[in-house]
């Protein structure tokens, strides 16, 4: 029977969005050591680890982690990485940055563990200004403190300097629009009105639990995601010059080469 994470994950337009734009940017071959850091109650983790490599995984949660992968995943509490120097070809970071709050210590763990010639990719919230869609989260109550976010997003340019000299960016690519952000801050309302105010460091956290209690609601929200779908379809012909998610591909400055 499929796990509920990867129930979850399918009828989840920003979480296949995300996935997608990972492995559009993500190169793993062979037996390569790669780290995924902030991996969606683990179906991320599960998922990326059928792209082939060998995977470890770590969050501030690993609960729902171990359940999918089980072992090679590690349960951290800020920016220190469990790992020695250059143990890893790919890192792969999802939405994880914006809740650290040593953001350079973080940064330079990253490029700590990272092998020379490794690449790191990074998933950030895009944030420049609020705009329609920032003002309904927060008359919603989805603050930046709910969701955890010590930083409300990055551009660019705003990560660029965060990543400072361990990094450059090599490749970027900007995505989730305006209808599928509106249509999964509704769900998150909903899930935290049926949750009551609990959340963790990394916000409102879905967990097999929950799908099982209210299992109800899931399903009518099933029967539902056909219409969803039609989220997508208008933020790409319509909306696709608006976009909340930021995906970047860097590498450590003295070793980007042709390959990357």
């Amino acid at each position: 029977m499929e796990h509920w994470s990867v129930r979850l994950f399918n009828r989840s337009l920003m979480k296949q969005q995300k996935y997608e734009a990972i492995t559009m940017m993500l190169d793993v071959r062979g037996d390569m050591r790669c780290l995924d850091i902030g991996g969606d109650n683990g179906v991320i983790s599960y998922l990326l680890r059928q792209r082939g490599g060998r995977w470890s995984s770590v969050d501030v949660d690993v609960e729902s982690i171990r359940e999918l992968v089980g072992t090679e995943a590690y349960a951290i509490d800020g920016a220190e990485l469990p790992f020695a120097d250059a143990t890893f070809d790919r890192v792969v970071v999802v939405d994880y940055l914006e809740h650290v709050a040593d953001e350079r210590r973080f940064i330079e763990e990253l490029a700590r563990v990272l092998k020379p010639e490794g690449v790191l990719l990074i998933n950030v919230p895009y944030w420049e200004r609020d705009g329609l869609l920032r003002r309904i989260q927060k008359l919603l109550g989805q603050t930046d403190e709910k969701h955890g976010h010590l930083r409300p997003g990055y551009t660019l340019a705003s990560l660029e300097r965060a990543l400072g000299d361990d990094f450059e960016i090599v490749a970027a690519h900007r995505y989730s629009g305006f209808c599928t952000e509106f249509v999964d801050t509704m769900i998150v309302f909903a899930m935290s009105l049926l949750k009551g105010e609990s959340k963790s460091q990394k916000g409102l956290v879905v967990t097999g639990q929950d799908m099982a209690k209210y299992r109800s609601a899931f399903r009518a929200y099933s029967l539902v995601y056909p219409v969803f779908r039609t989220a997508a379809w208008i933020d790409h012909l319509v909306l696709k010059n608006i976009s909340y998610k930021l995906l970047a591909k860097a590498r450590i400055p003295q070793y980007i080469d042709d390959e990357c």
